[in-house]
């Protein structure tokens, strides 16, 4: 056979973490082994980085017919091609047994996304090698890398404080029980992975039972295809306050729920969205829950110290790759169910209206989509699906939801295996 001539065929990286982002240069070498002379058509070299999405559902076109509807779509950042090796006479180049380099070099794009891994899509980025010869089948080579686009939380949308307000009247059978209210504020929008989130907040009771209040971030991966969107929720972090006693009153003085080690925000996407909140809530026996939303951007650059507010590229990269390499905590206690953080009501009033159709034409990339590949994995999920999003959701047109709380949420890809960060749910 042809190919046993071939004892190695790979493509390897310069460096030796494969963490780029937007911007930076990607170079490396292809490798090829012989163990005898071997003729060789050309050697041909493709970096590709896009954003896929896809899922299905099952539809009804009356009492005995069923289908199933695919929705898809891809966006692509990065595409570039080089010839490392072609034959003068357009005809074969022979080389001589042994160990040969083809070392090659390109610049990313200047806007990309980060790599990421959901259950019903993905962000990657990969080096593809493809060697043809005479009479044989193409060889193959691929080696896939990470791209980080950075999230500064140093700017004065990110450093802005969040506040709001809610409350709600507790009745049961028509009977008025009385209002919980609650009063909530933290001190910026954008944090980092491992800060602490210190939370204010007042919960005033003034129904005739006990009442419970809770606190949990949220991840939501949003997909979007064909101007239909697929939503899965998860809780990341939680912390639970004491039962507060009828007409009463709790004030939360910067009660604390740290952030784990989980892939920062997709806003800039065409198709993948990955967005965070803060939801405090209220459980009250015998009626829905009060729920009050904060939104919250988790970056990659930490704060920085006072009077510094300018930080040069150099030390932008540096900031990302120690939190890349931010020391892994144990495993925390597993998070509530979504559920129990999110009533009925509340998602029935924050579901999304449907895409406009709209021609967005063709694009692909981003910075923690791959981060997958990454070595920080999120916590589990818990609870597959929510009844509203399963119930609810299929009644709103272009929106389907969906709260997989069961396996690991995708996220971002883990650097050391260059595979997904986030391993994608079953």
């Amino acid at each position: 056979m042809i190919f046993d001539r071939v004892k190695q065929f790979s493509v390897v990286l310069d460096c030796s973490e494969p963490v780029f982002s937007s911007g930076e240069e990607v170079s490396g070498k292809v490798l090829l082994e012989l163990s005898a002379a071997a003729r060789v058509s050309a050697l041909r070299l493709h970096a590709e980085g896009c954003a896929k999405v896809h899922w299905t559902e099952s539809r009804s076109a009356g009492s005995s017919t069923a289908y199933t509807q695919n929705y898809s779509d891809q966006d692509e950042f990065v595409c570039y091609r080089d010839t490392l090796l072609d034959a003068d006479t357009g005809d074969t180049t022979v080389l001589q047994p042994g160990r040969h380099e083809f070392p090659f070099s390109f610049q990313l794009p200047e806007t990309l996304v980060t790599s990421f891994e959901g259950k019903h899509g993905n962000v990657r980025y990969c080096v593809k090698a493809k060697l043809h010869r005479p009479w044989a089948t193409a060889k193959r080579a691929k080696k896939e890398f990470t791209v980080i686009e950075p999230i500064d939380i140093n700017t004065p949308a990110l450093l802005a404080p969040q506040a709001g307000v809610k409350e709600k009247i507790a009745r049961a059978w028509y009977c008025n029980r009385g209002q919980v209210s609650v009063t909530a504020k933290i001190d910026r929008k954008g944090y980092t992975p491992g800060e602490v989130i210190p939370i204010f907040a007042e919960i005033d009771n003034c129904t005739n039972r006990a009442v419970t209040p809770k606190a949990a971030l949220i991840q939501t991966q949003t997909f979007i295809a064909r101007g239909a969107k697929k939503q899965k929720k998860s809780v990341v972090a939680s912390i639970t306050g004491d039962p507060i006693s009828s007409r009463k009153r709790e004030l939360w003085h910067g009660r604390a729920l740290k952030i784990p080690p989980v892939g920062p925000s997709i806003l800039h996407c065409r198709i993948i969205h990955v967005e965070y909140s803060l939801k405090v809530c209220v459980d009250i026996p015998g009626t829905s829950k009060l729920l009050l939303e904060l939104p919250i951007v988790i970056g990659t650059i930490p704060l920085h110290p006072f009077g510094s507010r300018t930080s040069s590229v150099g030390s932008q990269n540096s900031a990302t790759l120690e939190w890349l390499h931010m020391a892994i905590p144990e495993q925390p206690e597993a998070p509530p169910e979504y559920s129990t953080v999110v009533s009925e009501e509340e998602a029935r009033q924050n579901l999304a209206p449907p895409l406009q159709a709209v021609h967005l034409g063709v694009l692909e990339g981003p910075f923690f989509p791959y981060i997958q590949e990454f070595r920080y994995r999120p916590p589990p999920l818990y609870s597959e699906v929510s009844e509203f999003l399963h119930r609810g959701g299929a009644g709103v047109a272009g929106v389907r939801g969906e709260v997989d709380l069961g396996n690991q949420p995708g996220g971002w890809r883990n650097l050391a295996s260059l595979k997904a960060f986030w391993v994608s749910a079953p």
